[in-house]
């Protein structure tokens, strides 16, 4: 994967597990934390905590503040984040590597982060 968040920020994320199939990403940072610009493929984030963060990609940004104990489908996209809040961030990541079932190219109007279920 181009700009793969485990090489480009390995302070940040670890891989904890790995198939053919997914990879399974932790990512814990603290509160002024911010990441270079990685890319995510199709993923599901559960967060393990409640956290605020400001996203940045190609001239678009965004705001999210996300509780702790939820699951998100985050759509493939490249980005990056700064922890806004007064907590760390502590996030699982379930990477998809099979291809969407209808590839589809990234749209500027498409939402930046994750989406609600």
């Amino acid at each position: 994967m181009t700009n793969d968040p485990a090489a480009t920020n390995p302070g940040l994320y670890r891989v904890i597990l790995e198939n053919e199939r997914v990879r399974v990403l932790e990512y814990l940072d603290a509160p002024g934390d911010q990441t270079t610009p990685h890319a995510h493929p199709d993923s599901v984030m559960i967060t393990l905590s409640a956290f605020s963060r400001h996203l940045e990609s190609d001239g678009r940004e965004v705001d999210v503040d996300i509780p702790a104990g939820v699951a998100r489908w985050l759509p493939g996209q490249h980005h990056s984040g700064r922890n806004t809040g007064p907590t760390p961030t502590h996030t699982i990541f379930v990477d998809l590597k099979e291809p969407p079932a209808a590839p589809t190219a990234p749209s500027p109007r498409e939402p930046l982060g994750p989406r609600p279920g």
